[in-house]
């Protein structure tokens, strides 16, 4: 990673249909291409945890994805890459409702 302050762009999906096995796996498999986006330093894919039930858990999402990017300016780039669009145009009837987090990593 650069000297520039790390972004960590942190997604959660809510499948329309979340019982089918089909369809996580669809989103997944969506999810995990997006590896090959020059910018992404790293993607962690995953699922719900089977944790403790705690009032401050949310569980209620489908599959989420971790990235890192070294800059603000490669995690827009991400945004417009072809492959990007391509995992929405195929992967986004899937699910119903998309939370996004970006963080600035501070040192």
């Amino acid at each position: 990673m650069s000297a520039k302050p790390s972004v960590i762009h942190h997604v959660f999906f809510w499948l329309k249909n979340p019982e089918s096995t089909a369809d996580l796996e669809q989103l997944l498999s969506g999810i995990k291409a997006l590896a090959a986006i020059s910018t992404v330093q790293k993607l962690y894919v995953g699922v719900p945890a089977a944790t403790e039930e705690r009032d401050v858990i949310d569980s209620s999402w489908s599959a989420s994805e971790l990235m890192y990017f070294d800059s603000v300016e490669d995690q827009n780039a991400y945004q417009v890459d072809p492959l990007h669009k391509k995992f929405i145009a195929e992967c986004g009837h899937l699910w119903r409702k998309v939370q996004v987090y970006d963080i600035k990593v501070k040192d």
